[in-house]
């Protein structure tokens, strides 16, 4: 008999791969795509952070199985990862993790710490004193656009303002198609994190009410350093497959930044300005009836 399968720390794996086209399935304990000519090709899963399905792919019981164990993301997309339409959940398997996390969002005094020190992780500079949330947002969104000109500056590409149709993504122009990739990428790869580390991508502290609030506040301090830069140079070459290059192009600068490596301690880092202690948990209530063994995944992942 085999050992049980027991999750890859999130520092240690690769970011993401794209799948197209295929049938995905687990074959003589291997997960594998299999193409229309019935071709296998082996696909490391538990190494994986996150896997992106586009269009054309098929996902067995057994499939989804598998990378719930490893603790893999899979994240289905639209063509060329533009669009994000659900993902499965590996992860966030820590009550501990997700009432602290609550209370910190149902605390405004420690809600507003938790974005200024987002707001100067992604900046570099603290924020003005005594500003609310809803003045810290009014503000942010003023650089984010002033970054966008600059950055079409740079590498001189006519740039119309962040437009584009969700129910009509074909129609973005290019820069936007581009950026739509690109942040597509990171918040894949941002959400397998949140996960993993054991907290809800519900709860946000900046955007609230969608079900990737909070993995959309972690991506927004990272995505200017990593992921838009790499969407406005790809948007300047003009390439005839701009998703397609973009997606390689994040890949590319996942590994090398070491991104999954720095996103479980930042997210830590952030939770940690809101200065309370997780909650202890009631006196009444029933520790596990079954102890759980060691696990060499991250605090999230399930054992």
């Amino acid at each position: 008999m085999l050992p049980p399968l027991k999750p890859i720390a999130m520092k240690e794996r690769v970011s993401m791969i794209f799948i197209e086209y295929g049938e995905i399935d687990v074959l003589d304990g291997a997960f594998v795509v299999i193409d229309k000519t019935g071709v296998r090709t082996h696909i490391p899963i538990g190494s994986v952070a996150c896997i992106m399905l586009e269009p054309g792919t098929r996902v067995s019981h057994r499939a989804a199985a598998l990378a719930a164990r490893v603790g893999t993301l899979l994240v289905w997309v639209g063509e060329a990862g533009v669009r994000l339409y659900a993902s499965g959940q590996p992860g966030g398997a820590r009550s501990d993790r997700l009432l602290y996390q609550a209370k910190l969002a149902l605390d405004d005094a420690a809600r507003l710490k938790v974005v200024r020190k987002m707001y100067e992780l992604r900046f570099g500079e603290a924020p003005p004193q005594r500003r609310s949330v809803e003045q810290l947002r009014g503000i942010e969104g003023a650089r984010v656009r002033e970054t966008y000109k600059n950055l079409a500056r740079r590498y001189n590409v006519q740039w119309r303002g962040r437009k584009y149709d969700p129910t009509d993504w074909d129609s973005s122009d290019l820069p936007n198609t581009c950026l739509s990739s690109a942040t597509a990428c990171l918040y894949g790869i941002t959400e397998a994190a949140v996960l993993a580390a054991g907290y809800a991508p519900a709860i946000g502290f900046i955007h609230t009410g969608k079900p990737l609030s909070f993995v959309y506040d972690m991506a927004d301090i990272l995505k200017f350093d990593t992921v838009v830069p790499v969407a406005f140079r790809i948007a300047a070459q003009e390439p005839s497959e701009p998703e397609r290059k973009v997606r390689l192009a994040c890949r590319d600068i996942f590994r090398e930044s070491k991104l999954l490596g720095r996103l479980i301690p930042l997210i830590e880092e952030v939770l940690a300005a809101g200065e309370l202690k997780p909650p202890e948990p009631p006196e009444e209530s029933v520790p596990p009836a079954i102890p759980e063994g060691e696990n060499l995944g991250d605090a999230g992942h399930r054992h």
